[in-house]
């Protein structure tokens, strides 16, 4: 082969391969000159790190104040359902403010993300330098408006804690009605089988059926204090229609025992009505008029009493018959005021003769037992004293001088020996209440 071409051949190769050595420095020329990036490394890819870091932490900062208005939203419906105060309204409000700062601020934020894209290939560093700022200042704010609701919350810890109180009643005391209402059932049921119909009661459980569907319906639908207060009514009511019900056997037998019993006391009435008059013709024939007089009304009153009693006895046990319940016991209590008053006029006649038997044949005892309490009296009046306080003076005075016009009216062949035992009586009476006096006010000085 001839040499010159073997020449330019070897020429050749050596020449390709010194390519790479000398095209290396210009390739890499020109990656860096004229205003374009490295692939690697540089003042934008730094620019763009920060910026996306700031990226991330405003979007932590949201997450964290959108987690927060959540919780917060959820601790006002609490109070919002349960209470209705001046407090509750503000603090519904003041979250209303707060929602509209946190609907700006996300916006903001929000506003800043969709501004830059910082995976674009061109990303300026002066672009990313502005997303960062933008960024962090999206977060600064997103985290100033949080802890101003951390702040805010705080606040709420009294009201909420008394909502979340309520609250944890609510289920408790729904379930209690219903056990009240079912053991009230339960109980009329066991009544009626004894031959009792218990009507009334009855009518009563069964008035509280609409109640019961408001509490099944909830607190949602009629708000939690109004379901609390719902509840407890009905528990105290079902547990009134449950006892008397289950007294209602007793109650029976009860007014069975009362019905015998008045019956029995009118019929001794009737006979003690009729000696009465016996009295009364005694007390006509040795004392004068004035001792006598008002008992004249008491046979006719009493016998009409004593007539009324049986009608009303008749209509008790009528009601009994019937299992009106109430009325018969109302029937009863008529009765035995009826007899009661009857009973007070009857003995009153009596006892008027004996008195003014008593007064009649040894005045003297009742003037002397008259005497020794206003004694008594002026006697507590000084202890420890040299002169009487006025105010238990004048009426001890006047004391003795109505006991001496009392016995003075004795007088005479016919004296008023009532008229003396009404005065006797005011006398003591009055002496009385002046020893009540004192004895207060020295226990209450000591």
């Amino acid at each position: 082969m001839p040499v010159a071409p073997l020449l330019h051949a070897a020429r050749d190769t050596l020449a390709l391969l010194a390519l790479p050595v000398l095209a290396a420095p210009l390739l890499a020329a020109a990656f860096t000159g004229g205003g374009t990036r490295r692939w690697f490394g540089g003042r934008s890819e730094d620019a763009r790190a920060e910026a996306q870091a700031a990226k991330d932490a405003a979007a932590s900062a949201f997450y964290e104040l959108d987690t927060a208005q959540r919780d917060m939203r959820i601790s006002i419906e609490t109070i919002a359902a349960v209470d209705d105060s001046p407090a509750a309204r503000r603090a519904l409000s003041g979250f209303e403010e707060f929602g509209h700062r946190i609907d700006e601020v996300s916006g903001r934020y929000i506003a800043a993300v969709d501004a830059f894209d910082l995976d674009r290939d061109d990303l300026e560093a002066s672009a990313a330098s502005r997303a960062r700022r933008d960024l962090t200042a999206a977060k600064d704010e997103l985290q100033r408006v949080k802890q101003e609701l951390d702040r805010f919350a705080e606040g709420l810890g009294p009201l909420l804690g008394k909502a979340e109180t309520q609250l944890a009643r609510l289920a408790p005391a729904v379930e209690r009605a219903r056990q009240a209402l079912r053991a009230a059932g339960q109980a009329l049921d066991a009544v009626r089988g004894t031959g009792l119909n218990a009507d009334d009661l009855a009518a009563r459980l069964a008035a509280l059926g609409p109640e019961l569907t408001r509490l099944n319906e909830g607190a949602g639908r009629h708000g939690v204090g109004d379901t609390l207060q719902r509840a407890e009514r009905v528990s105290r009511e079902a547990g009134a229609v449950r006892a008397e019900a289950e007294r209602l056997p007793e109650r029976a037998a009860e007014i069975d025992k009362r019905l015998v019993s008045l019956r029995t006391r009118a019929q001794a009435l009737t006979t003690r009505a009729s000696q009465v008059e016996p009295v009364l013709s005694e007390l006509r024939r040795r004392f004068v008029a004035a001792c006598w007089q008002d008992l004249q009304p008491v046979p006719d009153m009493a016998a009409e009493n004593v007539r009324q009693a049986e009608r009303k006895l008749a209509e008790a046990r009528a009601a009994r018959q019937e299992q009106r319940w109430a009325d018969a016991t109302s029937r009863l209590a008529t009765v035995r005021a009826l007899l009661n008053d009857t009973d007070e006029a009857v003995s009153a006649a009596g006892d008027r003769l004996r008195r003014l038997n008593a007064v009649q044949k040894d005045p003297q005892a009742e003037i002397e037992r008259t005497r020794f309490a206003v004694r008594d009296a002026q006697r507590l009046a000084m202890a420890g004293r040299t002169t009487p306080e006025p105010r238990h003076a004048r009426p001890l005075d006047a004391a003795v001088e109505r006991l001496e016009r009392a016995v003075a009216g004795l007088e005479g062949r016919h004296p008023d020996y009532w008229h003396f035992l009404v005065e006797t009586d005011a006398v003591r009476r009055a002496a009385a209440a002046v020893v009540a006096d004192i004895r207060g006010e020295r226990a209450g000085g000591s």
